[in-house]
């Protein structure tokens, strides 16, 4: 895996990770001009992302890819005030739709926490110093 970034203008940069390339760029108060995301809330994408691809893995394995109709991830991240502004808490809701998806809740679980326990290495690699937390969440009510 190989990523660079190279200045562009202002606060943004053309950032290539192994052969895609996009845009990031600072916070509008800071010199950014909004052509791209900014860097931190991109962890939280390869958090969601990563742990994402696992449970859709683990329930293909399950055989219960094909009861899903409607998967998302979404995260929220709480940063301090102090610099170095970092993540101290991140709370991930995995969002499933999917008529005999209730059925299943007891793999689904599995498949999250085998996910944050054992497989995301986003996951491994925060833990050390960012508590996070999940939520499940079937057909719009929460399971946990």
């Amino acid at each position: 895996m190989e990523a660079s970034v190279t200045w562009k203008n202002g606060m943004s940069f053309d950032a290539r990770l192994d052969k895609f390339n996009f845009m990031i760029d600072g916070d509008e108060r800071f010199g950014g001009q909004g052509l791209g995301p900014r860097p931190k809330g991109l962890t939280l994408v390869s958090l969601a992302g990563c742990t994402g691809m696992d449970v859709i893995s683990i329930m293909r394995k399950m055989k219960l890819e094909e009861k899903i109709d409607h998967f998302e991830i979404a995260t929220d991240g709480t940063i301090t005030e102090e610099h170095p502004k970092k993540f101290t808490d991140v709370v991930i809701k995995y969002i499933f739709k999917g008529a005999e998806l209730p059925a299943a809740v007891d793999k689904i679980k599995h498949a999250i926490e085998l996910s944050l326990e054992s497989y995301c290495g986003v996951s491994a690699t925060l833990k050390p110093s960012v508590n996070i937390t999940h939520q499940l969440i079937i057909n719009d009510k929460v399971m946990n």
